[in-house]
């Protein structure tokens, strides 16, 4: 029975590096239609201003400037708000990206410590068996790293790192972005054209 309802994701940015991948992915999910919840850590802002000028002073005004003439709406939660309405597996949402993912986040995912919104917001995700795909970046990886993802993976969770490919040749950091993206996209099943494919 089709509800009306518009469908939409959660997309967490954290505070590791690549926070153009969650921009990227946001505003791609955004031109697709979708309405988008936005959770970004403190130190995503930090680096949010350290790789791409971002100002973290004027947080919903900033996000409004960047993400304005989309298709979907973009919600953005702070991240101390754990009434919002992600915290809750009665608010229907498709499931929640977070990308890129800080060692710290996926530990606070794998173990549920749901201590701020994006922990419990992924939990939520765990819950209610709703689509959880993180995005790691990080190197090197020591055992602990890959005992969370592995505990992670065997729980459904799609764990798709910041690897970027290059069968595609690819001729601009934009692409190299782009690949990862779609990447996920791909596993969110959404249709894009944001790279060449393999025989394409």
């Amino acid at each position: 029975m089709d509800t009306g309802r518009k469908k939409s994701w959660i997309v967490g940015i954290t505070g590791a590096s690549g926070s153009i991948y969650g921009v990227r992915l946001t505003e791609c999910l955004l031109q697709l239609g979708y309405d988008v919840h936005l959770v970004i850590t403190n130190a995503g802002w930090r680096v949010l201003k350290e790789e791409l000028d971002w100002s973290a002073a004027s947080r919903e005004v900033v996000l409004e400037e960047k993400f304005r003439g989309a298709n979907g709406k973009v919600y953005y939660h702070p991240i101390a708000d754990i009434g919002a309405t992600i915290a809750s597996g009665s608010y229907l949402v498709e499931g929640m990206v977070i990308m890129p993912c800080s060692m710290g986040t996926l530990s606070s995912v794998a173990h549920g410590t749901s201590d701020n919104l994006m922990a419990r917001a992924a939990d939520v995700m765990l819950k209610e068996g709703r689509t959880l795909v993180l995005v790691p970046r990080e190197t090197p990886l020591h055992a602990i790293h890959l005992e969370n993802m592995l505990k992670l993976a065997n729980l459904g969770v799609k764990i798709i790192p910041a690897m970027p490919a290059f069968y595609f040749k690819p001729q601009s950091l934009d692409d190299l972005v782009n690949f990862l993206v779609g990447k996920v996209l791909d596993s969110l099943r959404i249709e894009h054209q944001l790279f060449k494919r393999w025989g394409d």
